[in-house]
């Protein structure tokens, strides 16, 4: 029998996408132990001007 706990991560970055997700999933290691994959929910952007 598998068990899994998921964690909602949010994180933003002012240069793309990717950076985002690295950051998001650099805090989750650092605070959750065995972390073996992700998936991306969402993706929202802000445009100003």
């Amino acid at each position: 029998m598998s068990i899994a706990k998921i964690s909602e991560i949010s994180a933003t970055s002012t240069k793309s996408f990717e950076d985002a997700i690295q950051q998001g999933i650099g805090r989750a290691t650092r605070t959750l132990r065995n972390v073996t994959s992700a998936w991306i929910k969402e993706q929202h952007l802000r445009v100003e001007n």
